[in-house]
């Protein structure tokens, strides 16, 4: 049992200068506090096992998916079911923070297209 945050987790980089944090990392949950500077972009992909939350916290998501476009503000969330095919854009001129709740972890169950 800890507190946690952005300055005591493991940080990686990813895409285009985004950054995440492993708020909590186990085999079965993970949850992540991610940064996308504007206009970036993660690749479309789709996850076989994992589902995942996505909690906005600070500016706009837009998800691309094959079931249509959404758009999500500050203190709403995302679902995406296993299968799904997805990806997250920041097309705001400010930074976007969110939280990824995945379950069990999507590291290993990716695949990109």
């Amino acid at each position: 049992m800890s507190i946690r945050d952005i300055n005591n987790t493991e940080h990686y980089n990813w895409g285009e200068a985004c950054d995440g944090w492993h708020l909590l990392k186990t085999d079965s949950l993970s949850v992540i506090q991610e940064k996308m500077p504007a206009g970036t972009e993660e690749s479309y992909h789709y996850h076989t096992k994992t589902q995942q939350l996505f909690y906005i916290l600070k500016g706009t998501a837009t998800f691309e998916t094959e079931n249509g476009t959404f758009t999500v503000h500050e203190r709403q969330c995302f679902h995406i079911e296993p299968e799904l095919k997805h990806h997250i854009l920041n097309k705001s001129s400010e930074d976007l923070e969110f939280l990824v709740i995945s379950e069990p972890k999507s590291h290993g169950d990716r695949i990109n297209l």
